[in-house]
């Protein structure tokens, strides 16, 4: 696990996995100081502060610490189901070291607004989060960290709990930085049109609500639809606005203050 600071809410996510793990490894930013130290030892966890190097590279430097046969990571806001850890435990117990599979994928179930949300964007939401030790790297583009497996990959059917933003307020605060980071990924490499700013943020309402029946999760289901839509507005509004808006001639005033070590 890599955590921020969570002290809040990792205690839930380790008690899922304390009594039946064979070991329990956390990469802290090191800049924490809520406490989120103590709550993971306190449930025999290995605590590691390490600075802030982007996720992708936190869960490496994390799965490089484990030396159990068998590799599960976590987030601080997820729980293991008591279903989940009986389907683990029963594989693990079969599996061979000559034979595939090498990974594990499993189904997420969002928690938001008091609700489990069972359709739409959000569901199944398959997470490859089981490995054998070696056959496994986190890759991807941040913040999004994919686990690149070498070998197969075998859907389980136990239930991943996440209780991620379950707040509306918490879910519009993820809409900068996210929108930021993907601006800063694509900024040179997409062609925009009309298509990405008018048609793409409706088809993933549509796509969502309607196609993959979010409509039956009641008005969380909508809300999740149309949240998706905007954000996606957001994001390529954001991305035309970085490629249209040149920044400012540097001047000649500006440049001999810099040049001289006093502010301008």
């Amino acid at each position: 696990m890599i955590s921020a600071a969570e002290a809040h809410r990792i205690g839930r996510a380790l008690e899922s996995v304390s009594d039946w793990a064979g070991e329990i490894i956390v990469v802290l930013n090191a800049e924490v100081q809520d406490g989120t130290d103590e709550v993971a030892r306190r449930h025999g966890a290995k605590v590691f502060r390490e600075p802030w190097k982007g996720y992708i590279e936190q869960k490496n430097s994390a799965a490089t610490k484990a030396a159990s046969e068998w590799i599960l990571d976590l987030d601080a806001d997820e729980v293991v189901s008591p279903e989940l850890r009986a389907e683990i435990q029963s594989v693990l117990a079969s599996a061979s070291v000559s034979r595939d599979p090498v990974a594990f994928s499993v189904p997420r179930l969002s928690r938001f607004c008091g609700r489990w949300i069972r359709h739409g964007d959000w569901y199944p939401d398959r997470q490859t989060r089981l490995w054998r030790r070696g056959r496994a790297r986190w890759g991807g583009t941040d913040p999004h960290a994919k686990l690149l497996v070498d070998g197969a990959v075998r859907e389980l059917k136990g239930h991943l709990h996440h209780h991620s933003a379950e707040t509306i307020n918490l879910r519009l605060r993820k809409i900068i930085p996210f929108s930021d980071e993907f601006v800063r990924q694509r900024a040179g490499s997409e062609r925009l049109g009309v298509f990405d700013l008018a048609l793409r943020p409706l088809w993933r309402f549509v796509r969502a609500y309607v196609f993959r029946l979010g409509f039956l999760d009641g008005w969380p289901g909508y809300y999740i639809a149309f949240h998706t839509a905007f954000s996606t507005m957001v994001r390529y509004a954001k991305l035309r606005e970085a490629r249209s808006v040149k920044p400012p001639p540097r001047s000649h005033s500006n440049s001999e203050s810099m040049n001289s070590g006093t502010l301008p």
